[in-house]
């Protein structure tokens, strides 16, 4: 009876597989279909005069490399991404994320473990039938199931489903994090050109200014000319040269934001002279509608990854509504000595299907399903925000290169022109035609420009940047897949 029992415990455990597929099969999956929103923002980039002189080309967005064509920048940010540590950080929650969708995946599957015993007891001699103490043992050794969940209602599979587009919205936030990253990186390159460039225009401006000054002097000396043109002289020099400290302390400012950003320290052969106007080439516009163009970037794909994981946590709450069966079963053998473990006649086995019904929960259930429906709603909202902050940003950008390359050529001009008044006021003030305040306003109006096109030539260096970043371009790499996390 024993063996004929045993017998009929294995035949049920090779058939445990086949009925956990049949349950699989046809089982119901209780979430709802998902769909994804439409995108609330307009089916045409934006048109106008600000748009109307880019020239943008059309085409598929290459890799960072090939946008950035300074080879001393491309090691920077090549640094950078091997040491940032929020990147870093951003790569370790995605194999956090990465486990714990594994943890919730093992729910899949039954757990069984094999398991030995060894129960021994001593009944004293009172209350021994013999009248003497009797020592007893049980030696058992058996593979046990523990409670399996059979998914009829697709509970664990829509958890399961959960923790997935955790794990890929995760990743997401690297790609996003790793995008974000190239761009301050060459952005703060650039600032750090820009204002080494700046300091080089104050000490040009001082050792013109120290030159004025001195034939200044010379002149109020010999009475030539009144103290107040001496003073108004002498400001023009204090203020040069605070301007310059004022520089210098940028210049170094700088190189440790673009020093933190990388990770490391930045040899002085790898930072830029001055302006770098040919460090990064115009990228290209993708093809297709803006709605599009936008799922390239990560943090819009990060937001449909959470929407995805909401809606399938609805189909867990509502699964909580319906019956839950799990199973529970044991094959082993039993003996009273070790010697009789795997002997004839002394093979085991327990089988125990259990059925949960919900009857009352206090509204415990009715709680998590409203609760889930409402994250799928601010999920929802999330996604249609990210779509639209991307959208704008990619209409600034564009606005920005539309009208960056007029105003570098007016700031070009009236550089010149400003330089060409200021040479020129010089010479009218040493053949005595003008007074020496009008030289001291010339030259302000000269260094004030040759500033703003400093700005302005950062400004056209920086806006491929810009655009790039907010294209999604600096986070194209392969996408994890699902079979990646398994």
């Amino acid at each position: 009876l024993r063996r004929s029992g045993q017998d009929q415990m294995k035949k049920v455990f090779r058939c445990l597989p086949l009925v956990a597929v049949m349950a699989l099969a046809g089982c119901v999956n209780l979430a709802p279909d998902y769909v994804r929103p439409e995108a609330p923002v307009a089916q045409a980039w934006p048109e106008g005069e600000a748009y109307q002189q880019s020239e943008l080309r059309r085409g598929a967005l290459a890799p960072w490399q090939e946008i950035v064509a300074d080879q001393r920048l491309r090691r920077v940010i090549e640094t950078g991404l091997e040491n940032n540590r929020d990147l870093r950080a951003a790569a370790l929650n995605v194999e956090l994320a990465r486990a714990q969708y594994g943890v919730q995946r093992s729910e899949l599957f039954p757990t069984i473990a094999a398991a030995a015993q060894n129960a021994g007891q001593r009944t004293p001699a009172t209350l021994s039938q013999t009248g003497s103490h009797v020592t007893s043992h049980q030696y058992t050794a058996q593979l046990a199931m523990s409670s399996y969940e059979l998914d009829f209602f697709g509970r664990v599979r829509n958890l399961n489903e959960q923790a997935l587009q955790a794990y890929l919205a995760s990743d997401d936030a690297r790609l996003s994090a790793r995008n974000t990253l190239i761009a301050e990186i060459a952005m703060a390159w650039l600032q750090l050109g820009a204002d080494v460039r700046q300091l080089e225009l104050q000490r040009e401006t001082l050792a013109s200014q120290e030159k004025s000054f001195q034939l200044m002097t010379d002149s109020w000396k010999l009475g030539a000319t009144s103290q107040l043109e001496y003073e108004q002289a002498r400001t023009t020099v204090a203020a040069a040269r605070a301007a310059i400290e004022s520089y210098v302390r940028a210049v170094a400012q700088d190189k440790n934001a673009l020093e933190l950003l990388v990770g490391a320290p930045v040899a002085d052969d790898l930072l830029p002279k001055g302006i770098e106007l040919g460090a990064v080439v115009m990228p290209s516009l993708p093809e297709g509608l803006p709605s599009e163009v936008l799922l390239n970037r990560p943090d819009v794909r990060q937001a449909e990854r959470n929407l995805i994981g909401a809606n399938a946590y609805i189909g867990a709450a509502r699964a909580a509504f319906f019956p839950s069966i799990s199973l529970t079963g044991a094959l082993g053998t039993s003996g009273t000595e070790l010697s009789q473990l795997f002997g004839s006649g002394s093979g085991m086995w327990s089988f125990t299907p259990n059925a949960t019904i919900p009857i009352f929960t206090g509204g415990l259930n009715l709680a998590n399903l409203r609760a889930a429906e409402a994250s799928q709603q601010i999920a929802v909202a999330n996604y249609e925000k990210a779509i639209q902050t991307a959208f704008t940003e990619v209409a600034n950008a564009l606005a920005t290169e539309g009208t960056v390359e007029s105003e570098l050529k007016a700031r070009e001009e009236y550089a010149d022109a400003a330089v060409k008044a200021f040479k020129l006021s010089e010479s009218r003030y040493e053949h005595g035609a003008a007074a020496y305040t009008e030289v001291l306003d010339m030259q302000r109006a000269a260094v004030a420009a040759e500033q703003l096109l400093i700005s302005a030539q950062l400004a056209r260096a920086s806006s491929f940047v810009t655009l790039y970043k907010v294209l999604g371009g600096g986070a194209l790499e392969e996408q994890p897949a699902e079979g990646d996390a398994k």
